[in-house]
């Protein structure tokens, strides 16, 4: 009798099941990149809905209200704003707005090489600090703000980062904006404002709660000379080209 030829068919071996260890890292790290992911398209969101909608409020301002009572604060438009005032605050807090991404390298190098820990922030920095997070000094808070601002300048125009800037300041206990503090300290409007008024606003900023625009000391005084000086000197050599309708 012939031998049959045929071959029997060979049993499939059964799959390998993923050992559990390496199944639950799969799943932790596909959980980690959602996250990261889902964050991104948060701060991204944000960032779009803050380039065409008006802060109400911020962090900061909600926690001082809180602190002292309402606040005073109104939102004006950049063109509402005198353009001496806009000037202004460049020129006494980051004279090289028009020139860098949002952090000024520079200043940063700078600040490093004369072992200084602060005076390096942008006011595009500044934005997203007042806006989108919270005051201190944390490694946490301006490492997020770091990555925070490029893509603010990136999704944001100039003028709408200075518009924020000048709405958004704190110039004395809970007075907030440009427009509040006009009428707080002059009793005027923005648009209003003289270049020597523009030049004390500015010239109060880094310390809004231990100085005044309408009763300056010699020291203010002195700044406020300053700031006016370089805002005639930016508004000749370019640096407010990227802000200025004039």
């Amino acid at each position: 009798m012939a031998k049959s030829t045929r071959k029997s068919k060979a049993k499939p071996r059964p799959a390998k099941k993923p050992m559990a260890g390496t199944s639950l890292i799969q799943t932790l790290r596909r959980w980690m990149w959602r996250a990261v992911f889902g964050v991104i398209a948060v701060i991204v969101a944000a960032t779009l809905f803050y380039a065409i909608v008006n802060p109400p409020t911020t962090p900061y301002m909600f926690s001082e209200g809180r602190r002292t009572g309402p606040v005073k604060y109104e939102f004006v438009g950049l063109e509402n704003i005198a353009p001496v005032m806009a000037r202004s605050v460049v020129a006494a807090e980051d004279a090289n707005f028009c020139l860098h991404w949002g952090l000024d390298v520079n200043a940063i190098r700078d600040r490093i090489e004369r072992g200084g820990s602060g005076g390096a922030s942008t006011i595009s920095q500044q934005v997203v600090k007042n806006v989108f997070l919270w005051h201190g000094r944390s490694w946490v808070r301006k490492a997020t703000e770091a990555l925070w601002t490029p893509l603010t300048e990136l999704l944001w125009s100039k003028r709408r980062v200075l518009e924020l800037y000048l709405n958004i300041a704190e110039f004395d206990e809970g007075v907030f904006g440009v427009q509040a503090a006009s009428r707080h300290y002059f009793g005027v409007n923005a648009d209003e404002l003289s270049a020597v008024q523009a030049a004390r606003l500015a010239a109060i900023l880094p310390s809004p709660k231990t100085r005044s625009a309408s009763n300056p000391t010699n020291e203010t005084r002195r700044r406020a000379a300053s700031i006016l000086d370089g805002a005639a000197t930016i508004r000749v050599d370019g640096r407010a080209a990227c802000f200025s309708g004039e």
